[in-house]
């Protein structure tokens, strides 16, 4: 089995399981941590703790780089990321791929808009219990909404890659309209 069928086997498999449940619920503290990162093809370190001193900072898992629906969700997370930051929100995406992918990705699928983040120990996938039922050290695809004070604020799980978008943008605009300046 090639890589492409491999991964269009994977997706087969998933795409009938629905939504997981994100583990971290609606005021829970969200887990720092740093992460190699790629925006518009450059690597820099990614600190959660540093992003949320600006904003609120989307977070959203996938489970891999270049694949259908991680493509298509990138693409819509690219469209929103102005809309984002015109409210303060940083967006950044997390997979298990090694940072060369996403340096590429970050470029082709990400369109230079936003950051996404290596994690191939899996490390910040568990921490999030965003793991794939079936392949625990794969994100499954889970949004979250973290305020700067660290708590979650959205926790949007769908293996649909449409949806999250939106989700995130209405948690993010409720924020906003809260938000003590």
């Amino acid at each position: 089995m090639n890589h492409f069928t491999r991964w269009a086997a994977l997706g087969a498999l998933t795409a009938g399981l629905g939504s997981a449940h994100a583990a971290l619920a609606i005021g829970a503290n969200a887990p720092d941590f740093s992460a190699d990162a790629a925006l518009g093809g450059k690597p820099y370190r990614f600190a959660l703790a540093e992003t949320l001193k600006k904003g609120p900072v989307v977070l959203y898992f996938y489970p891999k780089a270049f694949t259908s629906g991680c493509t298509v969700e990138a693409h819509q997370f690219a469209e929103a990321t102005p809309k984002f930051a015109a409210l303060g929100a940083t967006v950044v995406g997390m997979s298990n791929d090694d940072i060369e992918t996403l340096k590429k990705f970050s470029v082709e699928a990400c369109r230079n808009q936003f950051a996404v983040a290596a994690d191939p120990g899996a490390k910040i996938i568990k921490q999030y219990d965003a793991g794939l039922a079936i392949v625990p050290n794969m994100a499954d695809r889970i949004s979250y909404v973290i305020s700067p004070q660290g708590k979650v604020l959205l926790a949007y799980s769908s293996m649909d890659p449409n949806g999250h978008v939106n989700a995130a943008l209405k948690a993010v605009e409720q924020w906003k309209a809260t938000a003590k300046p």
